[in-house]
């Protein structure tokens, strides 16, 4: 009895030991991690350390559009069942599951589909970056605009800094030194503190000030805006419009002055009013000289007529 009671208790045992290591076999195989890369930072792989990308032509949180023989240079990360687990760095509230038009369930990221490439042979590798500039690796702090979403740059101003650039809520924009022109070297944590300025599909527009407004693409595929060249970032400790906590931290990071607009180019001056013409006009120009003078002379000759005809007195 002894016995039999042990073997149904080492079985029960054995089964509790299952149902804890099998859940933990599949979350490693489901897991999304974060690594540090030497050249883009910390980017997203699976657990195997492979990478993952997003595909810019997907619609956020809705459907992927990579299908067919894509999908076959760019194999989906899937999920049989259940939900993805967060790798240490990253954030499991930003993980969430699409299910396909096959039926399969693919991992998602911040509502970014989750992708391999089939051309990345070994773990670590990023051979996908920027294929076609619409294949991106994945940054732990990686955020999506909607691909309708645009913004206006305007200016404020204040009594110790003078004019300076603002959202179109009145929230302050920064510049980077460390940057180049129209390429963000800002990633990683320094986003995270610094968050860029981004639109959708639909350009920055100014607002009442000069300049030029350009759009410059990061290495998450997000598009960022720059003025006069330079990308356009927050800072988080920033927290009401108007706020300008972020000038001059660490002597690199600084509140951007606007140019002045041009100024609206003036009317045309009007022409002089022509003066009037009176009813009658004395005739002149050239083609009158000759009968005016003709006539003096016809004057003339009847003058000296009528003193050679006088009769002359009788003396």
């Amino acid at each position: 009895m002894r016995t039999a009671l042990g073997n149904i208790a080492s079985l029960m045992l054995m089964f509790v030991l299952m149902l804890m290591v099998v859940p933990a076999a599949l979350a490693a195989g489901n897991a999304v991690n974060m690594v540090a890369n030497p050249t883009l930072g910390n980017i997203l792989t699976d657990s195997d350390g492979r990478t993952l990308y997003r595909f810019t032509k997907d619609t956020v949180n809705v459907s992927s559009a990579c299908y067919n023989q894509c999908a076959v240079s760019w194999p989906p990360l899937l999920i049989a069942d259940g939900n993805p687990v967060a790798g240490e760095g990253v954030n499991g509230n930003m993980l969430g599951v699409l299910t396909r038009t096959d039926g399969t369930r693919q991992v998602m990221y911040n509502g970014m589909p989750l992708y391999y490439y089939n051309k990345d042979v070994n773990p670590g590798d990023t051979v996908g970056q920027l294929v076609g500039n619409v294949w991106f690796i994945v940054h732990p702090n990686t955020t999506t605009i909607s691909s309708g979403q645009g913004t206006a740059v305007r200016a404020s101003r204040n009594d110790a800094l003078g004019p300076f650039l603002t959202d179109k809520d009145g929230r302050t924009l920064y510049l980077f030194t460390k940057d180049s022109e129209n390429k963000s070297v800002c990633y990683a944590g320094c986003a995270n503190s610094w968050p860029p300025l981004l639109v959708g599909a639909v350009d920055p527009s100014l607002d009442g000030i000069g300049g030029t407004l350009g759009v410059s693409l990061r290495y998450d595929g997000n598009r960022q805006v720059t003025y006069n060249g330079k990308p356009l970032y927050y800072f988080a400790s920033d927290t009401a419009p108007g706020d300008t906590k972020g000038q001059g931290v660490g002597s690199v990071w600084y509140v951007v002055a606007p140019t002045a607009a041009a100024a609206p180019a003036a009317a045309p001056a009007a022409a002089p009013a022509a003066a009037p013409v009176p009813a009658a006009l004395p005739t002149t120009g050239d083609g009158d000289s000759a009968s005016l003078g003709a006539l003096a002379l016809v004057a003339l000759l009847l003058g000296t007529l009528g003193v050679l005809i006088r009769p002359r007195k009788r003396v």
